[in-house]
């Protein structure tokens, strides 16, 4: 087996592991927003209470994305043809602009979850 053959079979077991964990990270999200939701809809009808489930959902999603363009970029690494990189271009431009607006709508969520408990704590 030569170096080259070596190293493809690595690259292409890191590739797996990287996606398995990116994979792992949203199921393990979507199921922990999904029993939150549950819980939380059952104890309170409020839909405040649904945006702190939200934001981690989004922080879930947006690491699981973070490893899954890790995967992208691993499958790359190994001598690219011009195909994949052109691939893995508009794969990087997907994933890197949905996270910019996942970030944002979470900044944008926690601000508003910060009014909302400074106006709770001063007595509005």
């Amino acid at each position: 087996m030569s170096l080259e053959e070596i190293l493809r079979a690595g690259d292409q077991i890191a590739v797996v592991v990287v996606e398995i964990a990116g994979a792992a990270v949203i199921f393990v999200g979507a199921v922990w927003a999904a029993l939150r939701f549950v819980v939380e809809g059952l104890r309170h009808r409020s839909a405040a209470v649904f945006t702190p489930i939200r934001l981690s959902l989004g922080r879930f999603l947006t690491l699981g994305l973070e490893f899954q363009l890790a995967a992208d970029i691993l499958r790359t690494a190994v001598s690219p043809t011009f195909d994949q990189i052109g691939q893995l271009a508009a794969i990087a431009t997907i994933r890197t602009a949905l996270n910019f607006f996942l970030r944002r709508e979470i900044a944008q969520e926690q601000q508003q979850v910060g009014e909302a408990r400074a106006e709770a704590g001063s007595g509005r």
